[in-house]
Order: structure tokens, then sequence, then C-alpha cells
């Protein structure tokens, strides 16, 4: 590919009014920044969250983020 081609943007483009996005797939392109951390949890919640999670055949610590996702989402303003 030449220089000039490198440095041409398409001036014609325009966005469709609308797009059918009902065979796409929510977050595939998305990965989370991850950290690890130490944490002292009571005994009965982490039981709570494995049983859960052994239930939905999940990780249990899946079910903590989402649990504390949804906490921070239904508490700020």
């Amino acid at each position: 590919m030449n220089e000039d081609n490198m440095n041409h943007t398409d001036d014609n483009f325009e966005l469709k009014k609308e797009y059918d996005f009902s065979k796409g797939v929510r977050g595939r392109f998305y990965t989370p920044h991850k950290k690890s951390t130490t944490i002292r949890l009571d005994d009965d919640v982490i039981l709570f969250f494995k049983k859960k999670a052994s239930e939905e055949k999940v990780g249990y610590q899946t079910l903590m983020n989402s649990a504390l996702r949804d906490y921070i989402h239904n508490h700020t303003e």
C-alpha cells in the first residue's frame, strides 16, 4: 500500500439509520481487567456463593463480582 492510500479517509462514509444487532454477542470484545487482592470474608458468605456457583455452574468469584456490581449500580446516584 502506498502512502497516498494510507492517509486517505473515506469522506463518503455515512451511518445507517438502523443496525441489526439481534445476532450480536454481548461482551464479545470486552476483557475485564482483573486485579488480585486479599480479602477476608465470613464463612457463611463464602459458602453461600460457592453453593450458588455450583448450582449455576459458574465460578463463585464471578457471582461475587456480579453481586458487588449490582450493589454499586443500586447505590450510585
